[in-house]
């Protein structure tokens, strides 16, 4: 296994390469024992040809955007992927610059059967840096926050978390007394102990890439809504709430808004909304 920490991936803030990546948003995957075609099939990704490097990536991907007038609600892409040897066998590495948006859960869980996925992406803007492992079909660990982990095994990473440089105790919780990390580069650093695919600015920059064009993914309907903030002296707040509790409380708000006032003399207005009494 190689031994890689966060120290090994530092130029990643002095490369053009990933200054875009990280400005404009990029999802890059490693998929264990699936040929680049596999991949990108499964994805249901339309052939677009090659790309040579980077550069042909990224003039493909404008070039669909060009055809579509820049259109800031479409969420399609152009996907590029590549072989690459790693850990166990052969990897294929994809690349999209698709502001953060990553490969499907569904599709990465079908990707992992009998083997392993590993992501990470970045969404532009206001950043939001996540981190996906799925083995054999599951979603083993996911994160923003090194220190809050979801997932079938969400604790399974601490060790080799620690190892590569993040913050946390033995436990898993975030330790102050640790120095910071660039956590991006550790993410990196991350990959390739879980990968074996040491991730390069050459590597990205000079492959040949089979292109195809992601379709735009159906919104997934969702099924709750959970608040979970810690605040800067480690108080925690943390509030769920069913797709069914929203529902009763949004109608019951409407009815209330929609009841009809009544207004009597020398009471105050009863119903769902207040309303100034008409002078005598």
């Amino acid at each position: 296994m190689t031994l890689v920490t966060a120290h090994d991936y530092a130029w990643i803030r002095t490369s053009p390469l990933f200054r875009h990546m990280l400005e404009n948003g990029y999802t890059l995957t490693l998929i264990r024992g699936r040929a680049p075609r596999e991949v990108l099939r499964a994805m249901g990704a339309q052939p677009r040809g090659t790309g040579q490097g980077t550069a042909g990536l990224m003039a493909a991907d404008d070039a669909h955007r060009a055809e579509g007038g820049y259109d800031y609600w479409d969420e399609s892409y152009v996907a590029g992927a590549f072989g690459v040897p790693g850990e166990n066998g052969d990897w294929t590495l994809v690349l999209g610059f698709d502001g953060g948006l990553g490969i499907a859960g569904a599709c990465a869980e079908l990707l992992s059967q009998g083997g392993r996925v590993v992501a990470h992406s970045t969404n532009g803007g206001k950043p939001i840096h996540l981190f996906h492992w799925f083995e054999d079909g599951q979603l083993r660990t996911t994160f923003e926050g090194p220190s809050s982990r979801d997932g079938d095994t969400p604790d399974a990473l601490v060790p080799l978390l620690r190892e590569v440089g993040f913050p946390l105790t033995p436990e898993g919780e975030h330790d102050e007394s640790a120095p910071d990390v660039d956590r991006k580069a550790a993410v990196l650093a991350l990959a390739e102990r879980l990968t074996g695919v040491p991730v390069t600015e050459s590597l990205l920059q000079d492959a040949a890439y089979q292109l195809g064009l992601v379709p735009e993914q159906p919104a997934e309907e969702w099924t709750g809504l959970v608040i979970d903030i810690t605040d800067a002296h480690g108080e925690r707040l943390y509030r769920e709430w069913t797709y069914e509790e929203i529902a009763t409380a949004s109608d019951r708000a409407r009815a209330e808004a929609d009841a009809p006032v009544v207004i009597t003399y020398g009471e105050p207005p009863t119903g769902g909304r207040s309303e100034h009494q008409r002078g005598e």
